[in-house]
């Protein structure tokens, strides 16, 4: 594995984890606040909402919000994957340095 694939791999896992710590300090916090209101409000009536129980679950949304998205990233993941094995015979044909600017163009 080369150097920067490494790197990047490192970045990418620090990221990762710094991201996951962040939730659960979200879902601490969340815990607590809903621990605090639950403990000083009173058990209110829940009104009626016609068709309520017809509406999703909201874990049912959110699996369904994440499921499509996993779906659209594979279909962008395959159409680049499908971009570079078309256009690989042109990128191996370029030059292996690239072209060097007359000394006039470079000014």
């Amino acid at each position: 594995m080369t150097d920067a694939r490494t790197a990047t791999l490192e970045l990418q896992t620090q990221t990762i984890d710094w991201i996951r710590k962040s939730q659960e300090v979200v879902i601490d916090a969340l815990r607590t606040w809903a621990g605090a209101v639950q403990s000083v409000t009173p058990s209110l009536p829940v009104p009626a909402v016609p068709f309520a129980d017809q509406l999703p679950k909201p874990g049912e949304v959110v699996a369904d919000a994440f499921d499509f998205a996993a779906q659209l990233l594979a279909a962008q993941r395959k159409f680049a994957e499908d971009v570079i094995q078309v256009t690989a015979s042109v990128a191996d044909q370029a030059p292996a340095e690239p072209a060097k600017k007359p000394a006039a163009a470079a000014k």
